[in-house]
């Protein structure tokens, strides 16, 4: 696995302290879009919002949380990714790697819950668990079949001596020195037994238990059957002990992980995959016929060039929009500047009509979304209006008329470096996941564009008739 290992020599070395002149620990973080996201995540992330401000640079995020946090987060997305790309193209293989993910959530947020000092050193831990799994699956097919029709399917341990000559736990903790892990992640890979904590109980046995917890939780989770309940309800009471958590607290920690799963997953049954994929064929067609519509749109706009209004410009580019991207309901907003305020003139959608009158407020600048969205001339797409952390940014109007949105779009009009107005459009809870591609951007950016020469040239032509 040549890719992995040059990956991990050079984020090792950094986390040794070697090599730091010819190692960026941003770069490395920076040339992998995935590990950008999750770092980005991490460093927003409540555990550390101490920090009390958004951390929006890799560099900042590096400060932070630190080389061995992004180390440690680094080997996990590392060791999926180059197993992603080395396996055979077999179902078999693509579950074992998705539990090894689903025991990784699983300890993240039992990590949390237990305030660890160090939560990816964790989520390593209890993906490196299921690695001689994974390795068998991946390189020895045939063997892995073997040791199933030998021991039946979930008790291939059973099987392994007799087939390989070692245990699947062996060949994880193998691999891992033959990688040069580090000793305290290769100390947490042992399977251990729950009991009470002794007296010589340190933080590698604490990796090792919850590494085991976290695996054998993932295999009953996977399902999501009241079998696998039940065993869940086992495991955290067994482990409650050993770990220092309550066993209330270790149902409530698995259960987050079994949510997150449920959405990030494709193959698991907890994940729902062929709802997934129902879903995703009709988001796909109806995203395609929407570009088609905001195409057109774009083509009608041009045609009507200079016989068009303004105000007909706009209704053309609100209509295209509301049809094109399937939102829920949608404004058109002007700017009065006579009377200092934002107001909407047109709306489309079921109720948008009702709104109109309390759609009003003032254009003073204030530290928000929509002044953010007219000062810096750009769309804003808010994917999660409901963040509490990004509440602060929703002004008192939206909150008081729009505020059942789930996510919104802000698409400034601004002519001759002024506001204009802007249209807005949002879906409700009917669309769960919302994305908008670039290609959507770019037409959205295409529609306003005429929007602002139609306003522009208006002002022009005034400007000649009152100097005439």
């Amino acid at each position: 696995m040549p890719g992995f290992t040059k990956a991990i020599n050079a984020i090792l070395a950094s986390m040794r302290g070697e090599d730091e002149r010819e190692f960026s620990m941003t770069q490395t973080v920076l040339s992998d879009p995935v590990l950008t996201q999750k770092v980005l995540r991490l460093a927003n992330s409540g555990m550390y919002s101490a920090f009390g401000q958004r951390i929006n640079t890799v560099s900042k995020a590096v400060l932070v949380l630190g080389t061995e946090a992004i180390g440690h987060l680094a080997l996990g997305l590392k060791l999926i990714e180059e197993l992603a790309k080395s396996t055979p193209d077999t179902e078999i293989a693509h579950v074992e790697m998705e539990k090894a993910v689903l025991a990784g959530m699983v300890a993240q947020q039992v990590a949390a819950s237990a305030v660890s000092r160090d939560p990816e050193e964790a989520v390593v831990c209890s993906i490196l668990h299921s690695l001689g799994r994974m390795m068998i699956t991946f390189y020895m097919p045939e063997r892995w079949t073997r040791m199933r029709e030998s021991a039946g399917v979930g008790r291939e341990d059973a099987a392994a001596e007799a087939h390989l000559g070692l245990s699947l736990e062996a060949v994880g903790r193998a691999t891992a020195e033959h990688w040069g892990l580090p000793r305290n992640l290769i100390a947490g890979m042992r399977r251990v037994e729950p009991a009470e904590r002794g007296e010589d109980f340190g933080h590698d046995d604490w990796l090792a238990a919850l590494g085991t917890m976290s695996t054998q939780a993932a295999e009953a989770l996977w399902h999501d059957d009241d079998i696998g309940a039940a065993r869940v309800a086992e495991l955290a009471e067994s482990f409650a002990p050993m770990l220092g958590v309550e066993a209330a607290s270790l149902l409530s920690a698995i259960d987050k992980a079994r949510e997150t799963a449920a959405a990030d997953l494709s193959i698991a049954p907890l994940a729902k995959p062929l709802e997934k994929r129902e879903q995703l064929v009709a988001a796909t067609r109806a995203r395609k016929a929407g570009n088609k519509i905001l195409m057109s749109g774009v083509a009608d706009m041009r045609d009507a060039g200079l016989a068009a209004t303004p105000g007909q410009m706009m209704s053309m580019a609100l209509e295209t929009m509301h049809k094109g991207l399937s939102f829920t309901r949608s404004f058109a907003f002007l700017r009065n500047r006579r009377e200092g305020r934002y107001a909407a003139r047109l709306g489309l959608g079921e109720g948008s009509k009702a709104l109109l009158p309390n759609l009003v407020f003032d254009d003073a600048y204030e530290p928000d979304v929509f002044h953010a969205s007219l000062g810096s001339d750009r769309v804003i797409f808010i994917e999660n209006a409901h963040d509490i952390k990004f509440a602060a940014k929703l002004p008192g109007w939206w909150k008081g008329t729009l505020g059942e949105a789930t996510c919104f779009v802000v698409i400034p009009l601004c002519a001759n470096g002024q506001p204009a107005g802007f249209i807005y459009g949002e879906w409700d809870a009917s669309f769960p996941s919302v994305t908008l591609s670039q290609t959507e951007f770019s037409l959205m950016n295409d529609l306003r564009g005429l929007v602002v020469r139609t306003v522009e040239r208006r002002h022009q032509l005034e400007a000649v008739a009152t100097r005439v």
